[in-house]
């Protein structure tokens, strides 16, 4: 009887998470496939617009999201070639970096305008439930308070909260130490905590 040929761990890719690009097709995007990297582009493209939707809230910024989208993954795929996919770094965490810097460095150069709620959105007359109104005034609370954050507090906080990257990851996104991620996470978190108490204070 024939015995089975042992594999080669070194030649087996190892399986990603679930939410990331496979290993071949990410062989094949960083040598230039242009079918691989349009699966790159739908595979990330959802987070990458949630996080700097979030990073540049408001109506005005809708444009500036869809440009830095775009210039996101512009410089990912230059810089493709030299990522290690057998390296810590999840392909995920490293394209949003790309893109939470992006979004930094607009927010330092420019105050965007909070978006107005839209009067459409708040419940109208006797017959809207109370449950809606007050679910519509915590969101527009909560969402002020995110957009009051500094441009370092925000991108640490939505990370974080919105994105579930590990503390580690943050401080290599961030480029800052660990003991900063959790400082900053702390004070995001009391900034919003202290605008949601006074809504229910009102």
């Amino acid at each position: 009887m024939t015995a089975l040929a042992s594999r080669d761990p070194e030649a087996v890719p190892p399986r990603p998470p679930p939410d990331e690009l496979d290993e071949l097709t990410l062989a094949r995007a960083q040598r230039g496939d242009a079918r691989a990297r349009r699966d790159l582009v739908v595979r990330y493209q959802r987070p990458v617009f949630a996080l700097l939707s979030r990073m540049l809230h408001g109506r005005a910024a809708a444009p500036l999201v869809e440009d830095l989208a775009q210039e996101t993954f512009l410089r990912v795929f230059r810089a493709l070639e030299g990522f290690d996919r057998r390296g810590p770094a999840r392909l995920s965490t490293w394209i949003l970096t790309i893109a939470g810097r992006l979004a930094i460095d607009e927010l330092r150069r420019r105050r965007l305008e909070v978006a107005p709620i839209d009067p459409a959105a708040e419940p109208a007359g006797p017959a809207a439930a109370d449950a809606d109104a007050e679910r519509v005034r915590l969101a527009a609370a909560l969402q002020h308070a995110i957009d009051d954050l500094s441009p370092e507090f925000r991108a640490a906080f939505l990370l974080r909260e919105y994105h579930e990257l590990e503390y580690a990851e943050i401080a290599d996104n961030l480029q800052i130490d660990l003991g900063t991620v959790k400082s900053r996470l702390s004070r995001a978190r009391a900034a919003l905590r202290r605008a949601l108490e006074e809504v229910y204070r009102a």
